[in-house]
């Protein structure tokens, strides 16, 4: 069947071309073959899928949170900001902290790299009680959250009485790395080891971008 349609189809060009020549004799006159149109074929429109959040994290881009969180546990919004461009060292990937944590023993999740004991305690009594340290990675808000908490927990463990150079905000950036414990033992006048002063001097280089951040 398909080599008869060809055939035929090679007929009726034949026959189309005797008939133009024909036209074309002397004496006769053709009219002028109209100019095909070129048909449009409409192309779908782009669609534009948004780029999840962790693929271009910033702290800054959670100012918002962070100013509102650090207002209510009453700390200084920069110093959460800090903490969290501290804390941003690493990729913020759901699906890699899950995997990361299947080999460590003691993994740290969210964008603030909570651990779960600190999670659990700094959750009672607070709005977000109900929640559980699983969903960090997934929800940056409940991260900044629980972080502001922290900090705000940490600052009630504050010796009244202290021996060191170091400011409310510096010990308690510590105390965030490295625990309610040795806090207070900085605040006595013990000075921070290698690894809490490496943490330490990365928080003054984020000081000033930090209030930048947080700046309404």
């Amino acid at each position: 069947m398909a080599k008869q349609w060809v055939w035929l189809a090679v007929g009726a060009v034949a026959v189309g071309v005797s008939a133009a020549r024909c036209s074309d004799a002397p004496g006769t006159t053709s009219a002028p073959s109209p100019t095909p149109t070129p048909s449009v074929v409409p192309t779908p429109s782009a669609v534009s899928t948004p780029k999840p959040w962790y693929e271009d994290y910033d702290p800054a881009h959670f100012a918002v949170q962070v100013r509102k969180y650090a207002g209510q546990a009453g700390i200084r919004p920069q110093l959460l900001m800090a903490i969290l461009y501290n804390e941003s060292y690493k990729p913020h990937d759901p699906a890699l902290e899950r995997s990361w944590a299947e080999i460590d023993s003691d993994p740290a999740f969210g964008i603030a790299n909570m651990h779960r004991p600190a999670f659990d305690d700094t959750k009672r009594g607070r709005p977000f009680a109900g929640r559980k340290w699983e969903e960090l990675p997934d929800d940056p808000t409940l991260a900044i959250q629980a972080a502001a908490w922290h900090l705000h927990d940490l600052a009630k463990r504050l010796p009244s009485q202290r021996s060191s150079q170091l400011s409310t905000d510096e010990l308690l950036a510590l105390g965030y790395n490295a625990g309610g414990g040795n806090m207070r033992v900085f605040a006595k006048g013990r000075r921070p080891g290698p690894q809490a002063q490496s943490y330490l001097d990365r928080l003054h280089e984020n000081w000033a971008k930090s209030a930048e951040a947080v700046r309404t």
